[in-house]
């Protein structure tokens, strides 16, 4: 799961519990996502990457750059 790329579904912040989807087995899967930097907001729509997965469903996020 680290290092896949994915897509903000519901907004990323601090006090919010966000969604991404992200590519897996060959479809898209929704996971509960957190911000990696407990500071940073990433908004809907925002392409990252995942930095930490917890199992079964969480992982911590990073805006993807490039």
């Amino acid at each position: 799961m680290v290092g896949r790329q994915g897509r903000v579904t519901g907004a990323v912040g601090p006090g919010l519990v966000g969604e991404v989807m992200v590519a897996v087995r060959g479809g898209a899967e929704a996971f509960l996502a957190f911000p990696a930097d407990p500071e940073e907001r990433i908004a809907v729509g925002t392409p990252v990457v995942v930095v930490e997965y917890q199992p079964p469903r969480t992982v911590y996020v990073a805006r993807a750059y490039g």
